[in-house]
């Protein structure tokens, strides 16, 4: 069997495990099994984007678009620090990090929000940090620091990038439900499902 050397480690041995999978006869269900148990991991997956980014990078040029990807990242990385987050993934104008709790997640989100406001306060409507975060919890995929994958981590990506509006924290049940009842936060219905979440809420927090 072949796998790439390049790719070492726990992408080597989850590419194994997929490349078995898709030979003819394989036992499809053992190796499902295998992968589950190998890289099976309970997480929350928060997922950031900014409203308009791509309009404003394309009416102020690439150095404005590099500059408020700086300015997101000197902000908000902290913050998830601070709520014991890991960084995943940072992509153009999106962060994907991961919380063991789900109630650490709604918190960074609502301190994220926060920060975004308190500085956009002070500036001018093209230079505004006008963030949209979405976030899943559940049993997920995880391959050491550079992947991770699973129905709540297309719920989220879902809800952060394309659902949420300036400002809005959106949730699914499954985080809802495990981050429970915190103070000054409330949970919406938005009366919406997304790929991966049948039932999703909107985060109601003091701005």
């Amino acid at each position: 069997m072949h796998v790439d050397e390049r790719v070492k480690g726990s992408e080597q041995r989850l590419w194994s495990l997929i490349e078995a999978r898709a030979v003819p006869g394989a036992d499809v269900r053992r190796i499902d099994q295998r992968i589950w148990d190998l890289f099976g991991e309970t997480w929350a997956v928060l997922v950031t984007d900014l409203a308009g980014f791509s309009r404003q990078a394309a009416a102020f040029g690439i150095i404005h678009f590099l500059q408020i990807i700086h300015e997101k990242r000197k902000l908000l990385l902290p913050v998830a620090a601070d709520h014991d987050g890991i960084v995943l993934k940072m992509e153009a104008d999106s962060l994907m990090v991961l919380f063991r709790k789900a109630a650490s997640a709604v918190r960074c989100a609502v301190e994220m929000q926060r920060v975004c406001q308190r500085t956009s306060e002070r500036r001018s409507p093209e230079e505004q940090l006008l963030l949209c975060v979405g976030i899943g919890y559940g049993r997920v995929l995880r391959v050491g620091d550079t992947d991770v994958w699973g129905s709540e981590v297309n719920a989220a990506s879902k809800l952060g990038e394309d659902v949420a509006k300036a400002g809005e924290i959106l949730v699914t049940e499954a985080v809802r439900e495990a981050a429970g009842d915190l103070p000054e936060v409330q949970y919406v219905d938005l009366g919406l499902a997304v790929p991966g979440s049948a039932q999703n809420h909107r985060v109601r927090y003091a701005r």
